[in-house]
């Protein structure tokens, strides 16, 4: 109570303010104006917007004062880093809030994965969030190192950095009514949560049933009329632009004054050296203004919009009752960062991070358990006179094309590669348990001329996937990548040109930021000798050929995954099959 009193003295200017930011033009995304004048903080939280004095005061003029921006949907483990050092990082792009959903550890972990990252998470200066994950495994086919049922979830909800339920991804369980779906939104609904969507390639009757089941929001957006269908039916829609998915560009052009408010932005995944180098939210933020959106408009939904729609009343905008995240623009424009502020503090100027802090210290086990592995067990049969049943891969684009043609074999009817065809070997090998399983593909368009990678970020089930030129360099990149104990390895002629230890699940860097990003920008170089053409993010979109909900062809330790059909099917396909 003493502290609502001291906040009426500082607004009624009978008491000085913390700190008071002057004379710079604020933007109301209320209004959606711009207004000058100063804006006074206390204790955190912005208390008064007109003429204020403080103990401290930073002459504003020739500046924009911005709400903080916010991430809606995000899984922090594609940055590679703890959930304490990518806030460091974010804030830097003045991204004060994140809504995470740590599904990529949970898949690996469970329980215990999820109650680390909402630990290490609380050491973050940034406001970071989380969406409960609503398919551990992605689908009933998946076997993965953990299971989450709606059980294990319900008691998170007590937690006040959970905002509810993640990206509903099995969404034919959703349609099906299948009871552990249902049961795991009736219990996010129950306790006032939020549940995200993942409808990709639904028909109107589909998502009829699926927004009709309590799912408000989708990022699976990729053209103007799947917005539309869901705009149409009350969704808000979230504008990606990751590493891998880029769907920003195709989308803008739906957004309107008269819509704008059911429109956020989001990674969903991309990669740590890309958020430094290119930016967040940020990013699209400035793509936003460069495609014709108003600039006032694209900060609104990349701050206040998130915040509506996730509950979150006290972030987002510019006026009393809100905390003091706010970042200072040099140009409008341009959205041009000078300083970034969060409850009151300066976290951030000219891009770089201020305050100085320790990386947590954690120990997690071992987490590449596999069978010992020979060349019989990557040999893939082809018989005489079938074709090959293969993922075509898509530049920038998690989304496959499902393709038949005419392969190479040896004598022994063995699939060999070609790089004139850009036919590849693909493996996912089971790394969980140790089982032995192992899927055995065919990849085409992937770029690689030579040697072979291999990861254990393999979404979402993070077994080891690993493709290459022959089946040698796909041995010997298991085996690096076995030896570090998982994360990424780039391997040519017997040689390791690469590595990157992710010693937490196989996923997360426990080194800070700044080292661990040193370690993924020498990946990105390795990847560069083994293509003729950088066109793409290659590290990326391997490690999303395994994820069985995104279509259309899949990998995965049980074989090849047809998304449409949602069965396996064989790679091999006889004469006039199809």
């Amino acid at each position: 109570m003493d502290n609502m009193k001291q906040k009426i003295e500082v607004a009624m200017g009978r008491r000085l303010a913390d700190l008071v930011i002057k004379n710079s033009q604020i933007v109301n995304v209320f209004t959606q104006t711009l207004t000058q004048g100063d804006v006074a903080i206390f204790n955190g939280e912005i208390v008064g917007i007109g003429s204020y004095e403080g103990v401290e005061e930073l002459d504003g003029t020739g500046k924009y004062l911005a709400p903080g921006l916010i991430d809606a949907h995000m899984h922090i483990e594609s940055s590679l880093v703890l959930p304490s050092e990518f806030g460091k990082v974010s804030l830097a792009h003045g991204v004060t809030a994140l809504i995470t959903d740590p599904h990529e550890i949970a898949n690996v972990y469970g329980v215990d994965g999820l109650k680390f990252m909402l630990e290490d998470s609380q050491k973050s200066k940034a406001d970071i969030y989380t969406m409960l994950p609503s398919c551990v495994p992605a689908t009933q086919f998946e076997q993965g190192g953990a299971v989450l049922h709606a059980a294990d979830l319900k008691p998170f909800y007590d937690n006040k950095q959970v905002l509810g339920l993640a990206e509903m991804m099995n969404y034919p369980a959703v349609l099906a009514g299948a009871d552990e779906e249902v049961e795991k939104m009736h219990d996010a609904l129950s306790a006032n949560k939020k549940v995200d969507g993942h409808g990709a390639g639904l028909t109107a009757q589909e998502l009829n049933a699926y927004i009709g089941a309590g799912i408000k929001t989708d990022h699976e957006c990729t053209t103007i009329e799947e917005a539309a269908a869901r705009l149409e039916r009350g969704m808000s829609v979230l504008i990606r632009e990751g590493s891998a998915a880029k769907n920003a560009l195709a989308l803008f052009p739906i957004v309107q004054e008269k819509n704008m408010r059911h429109f956020m932005f989001c990674t969903d995944d991309k990669h740590l050296d890309e958020v430094y180098e290119e930016g967040s939210i940020d990013h699209i933020v400035r793509m936003a203004i460069q495609a014709g959106i108003p600039p006032v408009m694209a900060i609104t939904m990349g701050s206040y919009n998130a915040a509506t729609c996730y509950g979150l009343e006290t972030i987002g905008a510019i006026a009393p009752g809100y905390q003091a995240d706010f970042v200072l623009l040099n140009d409008l424009a341009s959205f041009d960062i000078a300083q970034v502020y969060k409850n009151g503090e300066l976290v951030a100027e000219a891009g770089v991070y201020l305050p100085t802090e320790e990386t947590p210290s954690y120990a997690f086990p071992p987490s590449v358990n596999i069978q010992p592995l020979t060349k019989n067990d990557l040999a893939l049969t082809i018989p005489s006179g079938y074709q090959g049943r293969m993922i075509g891969v898509l530049p920038n684009s998690i989304v496959t094309e499902p393709i038949v043609e005419a392969v190479e074999t040896d004598a022994q009817h063995l699939f060999v590669p070609s790089l004139e065809k850009e036919q590849l070997k693909i493996a996912v090998i089971e790394r969980h348990f140790a089982s032995g399983k192992i899927g055995l593909g065919i990849v085409k368009g992937l770029g690689l001329k030579r040697g072979a990678i291999a990861t254990t970020i393999a979404h979402d089930s993070h077994h080891l996937i690993v493709c290459g030129t022959s089946d040698e360099e796909m041995l010997f990149a298991v085996s690096a990548l076995e030896e570090i104990g998982g994360g990424m390895v780039v391997v040519c002629e017997g040689k390791v040109l690469a590595s990157c230890h992710l010693e937490i699940a196989g996923l997360l860097s426990a080194k800070p930021w700044q080292a661990a990003m040193k370690d993924i920008l020498g990946i990105n170089e390795a990847v560069k000798q083994l293509k003729e053409v950088d066109d793409f993010h290659m590290m990326l979109t391997v490690s999303f050929l395994a994820l069985p909900v995104i279509p259309t062809y899949k990998m995965t330790i049980n074989g090849l995954f047809d998304v449409r059909s949602f069965n396996y099917v064989e790679v091999a396909v006889p004469p006039k099959s199809e």
